[in-house]
């Protein structure tokens, strides 16, 4: 090789050299600017804030304060102010693992085109932040806080931003209910039930909720109301049709007029005395009513057919539209078929007692039986704590005749009078001075029905398969 071919070649490795030089050069200057960190880069208080908005892929949303809060686009849309709070928190104090400083391509961290853009608005001064890509190795997310570094956050604030205009909306709720007094009910159903302890109408310590007959009070079931009271307090009022309902538009929605309006009085505790008051809370509930004009409109072609009629009726079920109003509240709701049948299942018959006789075995102390024209009787002896059943000076076991009178329950509720033989009948004496004793005839009705008649007075009718085992149950313990 010539001198003038080894001067060129050693010229480039020359060049290369110096490259490869200047090129570690220039990284291990990047590098030293590459550095882990425990900065807070924001500390923000929420009461400072007067303007928040975020772009997050299609959505965009945008608040201001006015001494509430308010959504830019429509001033009479609720806003909870809670949520609003629970955001600006992601802010306030605001830390950071990791600082690249003056970073040059913010690409390569997701924040030339940000997943999402936040601008928190303060009295004399605004901040524009980016969330960027998902760091793997890390697992933290890359942020832009306009400072011309890129950061490592600790708390990832993404997921509280990825939310729908109507995770913003300030619910109406549904309080809690420490205790009941009074729930009254208007529309379909038109009575009220009122809390009483001590109460000198049934021989049940349990029953405490009682409806006005006349001069007289009727109980109902306490496991009903409740039942019913706890259907209220587990709606999920999150699905609003509308936030903001005129007066015209109130009759598309069946509340011009509501079906049913249920009103409860239940005592509270007020949160800055602790004292305990009594609150009020109304509900509004509606089905659609098209679609209920057309439902009773088939079930009136059908009524003739109990079959068809049936079929009508398991249909709509299925196919309910229903609506709910807290109040005078702007926001209607709509709930599910399954909460509205529940919500309208408010008669006196869906709330009493469904049992014929609902004593606690434990106060009966003797059973007089009628059975096929002959009389049996058992009797209940103390010895120490326990109770001892007998029939004539035998001791007897009870499981069986316990089982067979709890077991006797309404499958419908009737007025109407005996017709047909009577299957068997018991009067029971119970200890409790309010009511000593009671008297149920089972008649037969039909082939699959009793008639139960209590103290005289027709009651419901009840499957004859538990009257034929309470007989068997009776036959047992005379007969062995």
């Amino acid at each position: 090789m010539n001198r003038s071919k080894r001067l060129s070649v050693l010229l480039c490795v020359l060049v290369i050299f110096c490259a490869l030089t200047l090129g570690v050069s220039k990284y291990e200057e990047r590098k030293e600017k590459i550095k882990n960190s425990d900065e807070i880069i924001l500390e923000l208080n929420s009461e400072d804030v007067t303007e928040l908005s975020w772009e997050y892929g299609a959505e965009a949303f945008a608040f201001h304060k006015d001494e509430n809060w308010l959504y830019d686009e429509d001033e009479h849309f609720p806003v909870n102010e809670e949520k609003v709070d629970q955001l600006l928190e992601n802010f306030q104090s605001f830390g950071v693992s990791f600082i690249i400083e003056d970073a040059e391509d913010l690409s390569q961290y997701g924040l030339g085109d940000p997943l999402c853009t936040i601008h928190i608005g303060l009295e004399e001064e605004t901040y524009e932040i980016l969330l960027g890509n998902y760091s793997e190795m890390d697992e933290e997310r890359y942020v832009s806080i306009g400072d011309g570094n890129v950061y490592l956050v600790k708390d990832d604030p993404l997921d509280s931003f990825d939310i729908e205009l109507s995770d913003m909306i300030q619910h109406d709720e549904i309080p809690e209910f420490d205790s009941v007094t009074e729930i009254q009910f208007a529309g379909s159903e038109n009575y009220k039930a009122v809390y009483k302890e001590d109460n000198k109408v049934t021989y049940s310590k349990e029953d405490v909720y009682f409806v006005k007959e006349g001069s007289g009070e009727l109980p109902l079931d306490t496991g009903n109301i409740e039942n019913y009271v706890e259907t209220i307090h587990e709606l999920n009022l999150t699905n609003y049709v509308t936030y903001d309902v005129t007066d015209e538009e109130l009759k598309s929605y069946g509340m011009d007029d509501p079906e049913l309006t249920v009103t409860l009085r239940y005592r509270g505790q007020d949160e800055e005395s602790g004292e305990e008051k009594e609150e009020t809370v109304v509900l509004h509930i509606s089905r659609d009513p098209d679609e209920k004009e057309k439902a009773e409109s088939e079930a009136a072609k059908s009524s003739d057919d109990d079959e068809s009629q049936e079929d009508t009726e398991t249909d709509s079920k299925e196919e309910v539209t229903a609506y709910l109003r807290v109040g005078e509240s702007k926001i209607i709701y709509q709930i599910s078929g399954l909460d509205y049948e529940d919500l309208m299942e408010a008669s006196y018959n869906d709330l009493r007692h469904q049992e014929v006789i609902w004593a606690d075995f434990e106060d009966i102390s003797g059973v007089k039986i009628s059975l096929e024209e002959v009389e049996y009787e058992l009797t209940v002896k103390e010895e120490g704590k326990e109770k001892i059943w007998y029939y004539q000076d035998d001791e007897i076991e009870t499981d069986d005749f316990r089982n067979a009178l709890n077991s006797l329950s309404a499958s419908g509720f009737t007025e109407e009078e005996p017709a047909d033989k009577e299957e068997i009948s018991l009067t029971l004496q119970i200890d409790n001075e309010n009511q000593p004793e009671a008297e149920i005839e089972l008649y037969r009705y039909d082939g699959n029905k009793c008639l139960a008649v209590v103290d005289g007075e027709p009651i419901s009718l009840v499957d004859r398969s538990h009257v034929v085992d309470l007989i068997e149950a009776v036959n047992a313990i005379v007969l062995n």
